[in-house]
């Protein structure tokens, strides 16, 4: 063989090395990012028992109407002065980063229903942007929304006494955590929103990764 031709047969299996080493490569990666986003299970803490509430645009919304979705939820009021606001928009934040592929739902419920009638929440929602075909504020009797937040969801909701509050709007006691709910009614996530040594873009992003994960379970 020619000095010229074994030079063309060198550079034609060097070139087929380096096309099954770039293969190898775009495998492996895939394989990274499949291993990251389908590791260990996320637990499951519990189920959510049926519920029947009113939204913000007066429409009755329960479990059924979330069956196949999942969804993120937190309870907060509108008169409150303290971390409702920023939870609201924390959650506002959430909103805006699903992709619109996702069919991932946002609930927040009030716990202070006797106030939050749908139409003040309806301009509680207007405030913060919220998309009605995915995020509902949610209000009703007081007991129904205590099943819901607190027996189902593990959520925390006190009155406060009158002799401890510090305004007229620092009414409730209650807990600043999103709770993650899976297509199954299943509670499956617990972030804390804020705290010491807390980062809320971490906690967005970590609830956007479980959202992602849950969704592609069945």
């Amino acid at each position: 063989m020619t000095q010229p031709a074994r030079k063309i047969e060198w550079l034609v299996w060097a070139g087929l090395c380096l096309i099954v080493l770039t293969v190898m490569l775009v495998f492996l990666t895939a394989l990274i990012r499949f291993r990251a986003g389908h590791g260990k299970p996320l637990p499951v803490y519990g189920d959510v028992a049926a519920f029947t509430l009113t939204n913000q645009n007066g429409r009755a919304v329960g479990l059924a109407d979330l069956k196949g979705h999942v969804w993120v939820a937190d309870i907060i009021f509108a008169r409150c002065a303290g971390p409702c606001p920023r939870m609201t928009r924390q959650m506002e934040e959430i909103q805006r980063a699903l992709p619109p592929a996702s069919s991932a739902r946002l609930i927040s419920l009030t716990t202070d229903p006797a106030f939050d009638t749908p139409s003040v929440l309806k301009n509680y929602a207007e405030r913060f942007k919220a998309d009605p075909e995915r995020w509902s504020f949610l209000t009703g009797p007081p007991q129904k929304i205590h099943e819901l937040a607190v027996d189902s969801l593990k959520l925390t909701a006190l009155e406060k006494p009158a002799k401890e509050r510090e305004s007229e709007a620092d009414l409730f006691i209650h807990s600043t955590i999103f709770v993650l709910v899976d297509k199954q009614a299943r509670l499956r996530g617990v972030y804390e929103t804020s705290g010491e040594g807390i980062d809320p873009q971490q906690v967005k992003n970590q609830i956007l990764a479980a959202i992602r994960k849950l969704e592609r379970e069945p």
